[in-house]
């Protein structure tokens, strides 16, 4: 694999995983009962703990979307 390949790749992971992250943040931001009742539905735990839950995941997805996506892109965008 040639290096803009690889910077291609990255780029696309980078926007697509990034669309994904700020689309689950809207959707906790702004309808945080639509999202529990959708999700107590199928899990049923109390309030507290999901908003817990919910925004531990959402920040260590943050943290993944940083390390394995936007950091290896910007690498691929200096070193070609």
């Amino acid at each position: 694999m040639d290096i803009r390949t690889l910077t291609a790749f990255f780029m696309w992971c980078t926007i697509m995983n990034g669309a994904l992250l700020v689309l689950w943040t809207t959707m906790c931001m702004s309808a945080p009962d639509l999202v529990y009742r959708m999700q107590s539905k199928w899990f049923p735990i109390p309030r507290e703990t999901f908003d817990v839950v919910i925004y531990s995941f959402l920040g260590v997805f943050k943290v993944v979307w940083l390390v394995f996506n936007a950091v290896p892109y910007v690498v691929l965008l200096i070193i070609g």
